[in-house]
């Protein structure tokens, strides 16, 4: 293995840079050349390669986003599109590739294994959704993008005596909801993978501003419904003066935590390791904070398994 490539895909998330670097410098450490792959899979398919530096990369841990680019390209499910990738990398000399991005993502990176180009695959996503990772990179940042869009709205909230429905984001997957209404001391957390109650979360709030307090907070997943519709729900069991609030994109953005930069610096540092090993089809993750690996396959039937114990601490607390 003389050449690797590294691209990411679908949705962009806080971290890939600092991955992107991880796997660009130890390549160059152990002899190896790195093509940036623009536009994920579809930059793939169009031949979008660019040679990376140590240069390159050095000052990119910092920044969000990806600086190779993303995009999301369902075609590349196609048996004969995979084909036409393949070709890409061959007729440029690329044995082996590294894909940063999502589930989707994965079907890329094992469908290109299997055609001869080892390929290992890094969890980049913010809604931490998953199996057999502790942590995706993106995940710690856009916590920390929303806690801090929260508090700031709870300021607001408390000068009106207002309830605001905070919708983020996280798809079918409530881990964001859940680490980011703790952390912000929310009434009431409200995810997909739980039932919940509109009429009880109502009570909940009319007690507490009989108790005095002046303000509340509703963290709402985005695979429940919509604030708007959830707040419309809420009026049915109560007088509230209340807003609805979608923080959307933004959690995406923004200079990547302490916790994304090493995490992605381990995982990428580490795939380089395995490409070198001769192994693809795999999946990077970090369970019980040590670098781990499955087979991709194994992702398509697990299901990731969210913390759960902080939706019942939060409803305890709010009783």
């Amino acid at each position: 293995m003389k050449r690797i490539g590294i691209l990411t895909s679908g949705g962009d998330a806080p971290g890939m840079n600092a991955a992107i670097r991880a796997v660009t410098k130890t390549a160059i450490s152990n002899g190896l050349e790195v093509f940036g792959i623009r536009y994920g899979f579809a930059g793939l398919v169009a031949g979008d390669f660019v040679a990376l530096t140590a240069e390159d990369v050095d000052h990119k841990i910092s920044q969000g986003g990806t600086f190779l680019y993303s995009a999301r390209y369902p075609e590349f499910a196609q048996e004969e599109v995979q084909k036409k990738g393949a070709e890409q990398l061959r007729s440029h000399g690329i044995d082996a590739v590294i894909v940063i991005g999502g589930d989707g993502s994965y079907h890329g990176a094992l469908a290109l294994t299997r055609l001869g180009i080892n390929s290992i695959g890094l969890p980049g996503t913010i809604d931490n959704d998953i199996p057999y990772t502790d942590y995706t990179i993106g995940f710690s940042s856009a916590c920390r993008t929303a806690m801090d869009a929260i508090d700031k709205i709870r300021d607001t909230a408390a000068s009106h005596h207002r309830v605001f429905i905070v919708n983020v984001m996280g798809r079918e997957c409530g881990d964001i909801a859940m680490r980011v209404g703790v952390a912000t001391g929310a009434d009431a957390i409200v995810i997909p993978e739980r039932p919940y109650d509109i009429k009880e979360i109502a009570e909940t709030l009319k007690r507490h501003f009989a108790d005095g307090k002046d303000n509340g907070i509703i963290v709402l997943a985005e695979g429940v419904m919509s604030a708007d519709k959830f707040k419309d729900e809420l009026l049915k069991y109560g007088d509230f003066d209340a807003r609805a609030n979608v923080l959307a994109h933004m959690q995406r953005g923004g200079s990547p935590t302490v916790t994304d930069r090493v995490n992605a610096t381990k995982m990428g540092n580490y795939a380089v390791k395995l490409l070198l090993d001769g192994k693809g089809g795999l999946a990077v993750g970090i369970e019980n904070s040590k670098l781990a690996t499955h087979d991709i396959l194994d992702l398509f039937d697990g299901k990731h398994q969210g913390d759960y114990a902080l939706l019942d601490i939060n409803k305890e607390m709010n009783k």
